[in-house]
């Protein structure tokens, strides 16, 4: 059983963060919605003394926490928020695959390191169903364990992990001039003789009526995270015709009846063995050349309208939630005015993973011409931590000795 119950509401904005940054952590919990069960709510008013305020956030030992930030729930939940020192070998941002296997490289070569990651350490692997194309798991290996497997690697070399925190700026260091400083949400700065930018991306949104206002309220980015609050469903809905939107579809096979894929692109770009899985499973609808125009609720969702591209006729559909899957965006807003970011707002990498600030590398999804996947995430921190080692001996007087 969960060790946590959240009562709240789908309209509350601060219960949506709460579920999201819980989702996250993958800390499992229970969802209470205080507007659909009466004796939930009198419980949240015993709780307060008669108050109301959500989200109520109550643990196994009884304690709680009413709206909490997600600071304090971090705090609760034991993460590490700050660094144990100001200075460094090297500052990793973004605690994916790509971060992870550079922290454990440079560890095994006398390289200290830290990694500071804003969300959940193991990046997108972690909110993943199933992972079936990582060598080493013939039979495949759930996300969220092949994450903590790259997880317990780099505690194992005594890495220091920060989760939940985000890195505000990376600039040079005032004091020392051949040094980088990342600025944390905390307020705190450590200086590093190199740094990495492994922050990987997140998933686009599509940018139609109604989807701001009902995200987290049926309106949802990862179905590992929210599919099982959907258990017993008529009909849900995915967005998108890639690997990552049929992979999810089937994972919410276990939840509803049908699940319907609606795909904007003639076809679906997934790999053949998924489309093929998809296509002879009966539990599946599958809509192509067709786009979402709005989505429609009072507090959660009770309607998508969708648009044929072909003849322009809309139709609406009443599932239960919906589940989006259309892409990737860097997370590099933090960077805008110190890196040459393209475009798109992917890093450029100037050769042998150098970024356009001395001293700083970049590897992973948020790389220019990375190919999105997993096990090139974990090459690209390899490979950079190989280029950041030589940088180090060249710079600094670092002379790290890898271990046999």
């Amino acid at each position: 059983m969960p060790d946590i119950t959240v009562y709240g509401a789908p309209w509350c904005p601060d219960c949506k963060r709460a579920k999201r940054f819980l989702g996250e952590q993958r800390v499992p919990f229970d969802w209470v919605d205080i507007d659909q069960d009466e004796r939930a709510l009198r419980h949240v008013e015993e709780l307060q003394g008669g108050g109301r305020t959500i989200p109520t956030v109550v643990f196994r030992d009884g304690t709680l926490l009413v709206e909490p930030t997600n600071e304090e729930l971090a705090r609760r939940l034991g993460l590490t928020l700050e660094a144990k020192r100001a200075c460094y070998d090297l500052a990793i941002a973004g605690g994916g695959p790509a971060g992870l296997a550079s922290a454990v490289y440079a560890a095994r070569e006398g390289i200290d390191a830290i990694v500071v990651e804003r969300s959940a350490l193991g990046g997108q692997a972690g909110v993943t169903e199933r992972i079936d194309n990582y060598l080493g798991f013939p039979e495949g290996i759930g996300g969220a364990d092949l994450s903590e497997r790259f997880i317990a690697q780099a505690r194992r070399y005594e890495v220091e992990l920060l989760s939940a925190v985000s890195v505000e700026a990376v600039v040079p260091d005032e004091a020392e001039a051949d040094d980088v400083c990342f600025r944390l949400a905390g307020g705190q700065e450590i200086s590093a003789h190199a740094a990495l930018i492994a922050t990987g991306s997140s998933y686009r949104r599509l940018g139609v009526p109604g989807e701001d206002e009902l995200i987290g309220a049926g309106v949802h980015f990862c179905a590992t995270c929210d599919g099982p609050f959907y258990r017993g469903s008529e009909e849900l809905l995915v967005i998108g015709g890639g690997n990552s939107a049929l992979e999810e579809g089937m994972f919410l096979t276990r939840f509803a009846k049908r699940v319907r894929i609606v795909q904007r692109a003639p076809e679906l770009t997934a790999s053949r063995l998924l489309q093929d899985k998809v296509n002879s499973d009966p539990r599946f609808v599958v809509q192509r050349n067709t786009e979402v125009v709005a989505l429609k609720g009072t507090g959660k969702l009770e309607a998508v309208v969708v648009r044929d591209r072909g003849t322009d006729e809309t139709q609406t559909y009443t599932p239960r939630a919906a589940f989006v899957f259309i892409g990737l965006d860097p997370n590099t807003a933090f960077l805008r005015g110190s890196l040459e970011l393209d475009e798109r707002g992917f890093v450029a990498d100037r050769g042998g993973f150098r970024t356009s600030m001395p001293g700083v590398f970049v590897a992973g999804d948020v790389r220019r011409g990375s190919t999105k996947q997993l096990g090139a995430a974990a090459g690209d921190g390899i490979a950079a931590l190989i280029a950041i080692r030589e940088y180090l001996q060249q710079h600094h007087e670092v002379a790290p000795h890898a271990e046999d």
